[in-house]
């Protein structure tokens, strides 16, 4: 399956006008949501392919606080710098996405690649190097979830590829802390925890392509419901080469180095 195949021809990826359309709206909303951005084909086969590695999955339960980060001492267990979460999913690595999938290809896709650039405001994009993180699909069964969490990139790119019977959505709040002038916003992350926030939602269907700025922006996946897994591709790049996930990141995430 050829890229012409994957995207879908509403989207101009190497028109420059269209890029930076895309790029204002990110910087703007801190969210970029293309929905139908993929064929219905490509998505049919991509969910095939998802279904038939599932079992391959490396399925796991973490706790964790929302900057990602060893808890601080000098702040009580339940303070919001502090106050665990709970993720859940399963997940498989690059190495057990096939190569002919239309996943492979569009990550490899040259036009793609400086359209992702360009709309996140890179120069170029690189691959990960190590043989686990560029192309991955995560999973989530019944009651399994994404924990409110800030990213420690400043940018991800995501793919709904099969959407559950209800629950798995994204929530979202925009630029609650300044990570570069160590500004945590406990006020807020706080207020958050307890409830007292309602979040923005972002709903989609398969084939719909996200980009999403999480470095500052709070955010989490509702659990899921129903007898229907939810199915996500995460298309990893860099902004420089030779970059490789850390080995203890490789475990946690994936139960393996290589």
């Amino acid at each position: 399956m050829n890229i012409s195949e994957i995207i879908c021809d509403s989207f101009p990826i190497a028109d420059q006008s269209f890029a930076t359309s895309c790029h204002e709206k990110l910087d703007r909303d801190g969210v970029l949501v293309l929905p139908d951005f993929i064929q219905p084909k490509a998505i049919e086969r991509i969910k095939q392919e998802g279904a038939s590695r599932i079992e391959e999955a490396y399925f796991c339960v973490n706790t964790h606080n929302v900057y990602l980060t060893p808890p601080d001492e000098n702040f009580s267990i339940d303070h919001p710098r502090n106050r665990e979460v709970i993720s859940s999913k399963g997940l498989i690595g690059d190495d057990q996405v096939p190569e002919s999938s239309p996943l492979k290809t569009l990550y490899r896709d040259n036009a793609f690649q400086s359209f992702i650039a360009s709309v996140v405001g890179e120069e170029v994009l690189y691959p990960y190097a190590d043989p686990l993180s560029a192309v991955n699909i995560h999973y989530a069964k019944t009651g399994q979830e994404l924990g409110w969490h800030f990213d420690n990139s400043s940018f991800a790119i995501t793919l709904l590829i099969d959407k559950p019977i209800g629950g798995g959505e994204f929530e979202y709040l925009k630029d609650v802390r300044d990570a570069d002038a160590g500004e945590y916003n406990f006020e807020t992350v706080g207020k958050l925890l307890d409830g007292e926030i309602d979040p923005d939602r972002i709903s989609m269907e398969p084939g719909t392509l996200v980009l999403f700025r999480g470095r500052n922006s709070i955010h989490r996946v509702t659990p899921t419901e129903g007898e229907k897994t939810r199915m996500l591709a995460v298309l990893a790049y860099n902004s420089e080469p030779g970059i490789e996930l850390s080995k203890s990141a490789r475990m946690t995430f994936y139960g393996r180095l290589v």
